[in-house]
């Protein structure tokens, strides 16, 4: 597997590739579909770059079988404070997701991540995403007690279709 750093020319593969495995019929495809409670995309190529430009030190990493092979799935990365970097975004094909590639994908991320200084990681996920919270868990990751609101009012998370939605905060020393 490849992992690389994200192009300006990939930011429009990530972004299908994100919307694909979150939202609308396609994500139903693998397990980590949010279609259910919230409508929309997930993403675009336009955020990413904006995302990229407020951010120089994030990183999004792209996972290929080879060099210019399609895309399997991305990952963003962001110092947060001090070791704690943010890891968010951790996308796999949806048909593709039995293969394991989610591991190997996150596993990369972490060890990318101590290579520039991390020495802890930490992510939010939807509340109600229970399946992926104990994905995570089982990966070394806690539940730090910690809750986020979820932007209600902010269309480019797209359009929830429940009103009790929140992030939980998992962290994980790696």
């Amino acid at each position: 597997m490849l992992l690389c750093s994200a192009t300006t020319s990939d930011l429009p593969s990530v972004a299908e590739l994100v919307n694909s495995a979150y939202r609308g019929e396609t994500s139903r495809q693998g397990w980590t579909t949010e279609a259910d409670y919230i409508d929309g995309q997930r993403t675009d190529a336009t955020t990413l770059r904006r995302d990229l430009e407020a951010q120089p030190r994030a990183h999004l990493l792209t996972l290929r079988d080879q060099s210019g092979g399609p895309l399997l799935g991305t990952v963003w990365l962001e110092p947060a404070e001090g070791e704690t970097w943010y890891l968010g975004m951790l996308t796999v094909r949806p048909d593709l997701q039995a293969r394991r590639l989610g591991r190997e994908l996150l596993q990369a991320a972490e060890d990318f991540a101590r290579d520039l200084g991390a020495r802890r990681i930490r992510m939010s996920v939807v509340n109600i995403r229970d399946t992926l919270i104990a994905w995570y868990v089982r990966r070394g990751y806690a539940l730090t007690g910690e809750t986020l609101p979820f932007p209600y009012d902010d269309a480019v998370f797209g359009q929830p279709r429940r009103a009790d939605l929140s992030f939980v905060v998992l962290e994980k020393a790696i």
